[in-house]
């Protein structure tokens, strides 16, 4: 138990968004992915994920941890099956239709409440993307289906101190959610591996130094030092702690920070890709598309997927 405090104490955690939506047309797409960590309640209708289309009963949570892609169905079968994340982008009006919350209680139509947020351990580490768990239902949990009713009550108004309350609601958001991980013994051996972020601080240092330094040299050679380690050793010595090749880490980092920049300023992509560390515009751009599947510059016209 202690353990799992100190990863609640240690996951900075950030609301991103919050939408409701009215399914305007049924729709399947087979390759969906958000950019944030998104969970989705579903108040009246359909929704499916999964290459079993598993589905989900009115009231419950559907949770997608960032970058996992899945196959998801929103309202009834689409007649004309399916369709790619970038086609429902390009059409996404098609399909859903902003409304207040106020509306879906007063609506039998199928409709959707989607939230989106940020969970980093130590502000560095994107947490449950860490983990690489795959998207699952929350079934039988209404804390969590009230919280992210407050929170969706909260978006709507203009009240002294709403930034707050949305920081609150979204905090809770993510307690819950682990609490119900831990109560339904979920992932657990994922959760084990993740203590490795809270047991040796030359990594902690290496994932600090690599976020402060995203648009220098970021090579073995320079995180060696960082690290205290050979740079023959640093290769594998961070692979064996956290699954995945430093710079497949850093190149990750580095498209999240620009996600960032796209979604929050107005400078140019060429100048996004620069101070993330990419001196080829058109490297960037490639690399950008290969990784999240559209382009730099639809990016930065969306919030989500299903952000209309």
């Amino acid at each position: 138990m202690e353990y799992y405090n100190k990863v609640i104490e240690s996951v900075n955690v950030r609301f991103i968004r919050g939408n409701n939506f009215r399914v305007e047309k049924p729709i399947s797409v087979n390759d969906y992915t958000e950019s944030d960590n998104t969970l989705i309640l579903l108040h009246h209708g359909t929704l499916k994920f999964g290459e079993d289309q598993e589905l989900l009963n009115e009231g419950e949570v559907l949770f997608l941890p960032a970058e996992q892609k899945t196959k998801l169905t929103i309202g009834g079968s689409a007649k004309k099956g399916e369709i790619s994340k970038e086609q429902f982008q390009e059409n996404k009006k098609k399909y859903l239709q902003s409304l207040s919350f106020r509306e879906i209680k007063s609506t039998e139509d199928d409709c959707i409440s989607v939230v989106g947020f940020e969970s980093k351990v130590f502000d560095v580490v994107n947490f449950f993307n860490s983990l690489d768990i795959p998207p699952f239902i929350i079934r039988f949990n209404d804390r969590l289906a009230t919280i992210m009713e407050d929170l969706m009550k909260e978006v709507e108004v203009s009240n002294v101190g709403k930034e707050r309350a949305l920081k609150s609601h979204t905090e809770l958001l993510v307690i819950e959610l682990l609490r119900h991980i831990l109560k339904n013994r979920l992932f657990l051996e994922e959760l084990s591996t993740n203590a490795t972020y809270f047991k040796d601080p030359r990594l902690i240092d290496l994932f600090n130094y690599i976020k402060s330094n995203l648009g220098g040299d970021l090579s073995n050679k320079i995180l060696a030092k960082v690290a205290n380690v050979s740079e023959d050793y640093v290769g594998q010595y961070f692979k064996m702690l956290t699954g995945i090749n430093p710079q497949d880490y850093i190149e990750y980092q580095r498209m999240e920070a620009a996600v960032e920049l796209l979604r929050t300023t107005k400078k140019s992509i060429r100048d996004i890709g620069k101070e993330v560390g990419y001196k080829d515009t058109a490297y960037f751009c490639r690399r950008f598309k290969m990784m999240y599947g559209v382009p730099a510059g639809k990016m930065r016209r969306r919030e989500s997927l299903i952000n209309v």
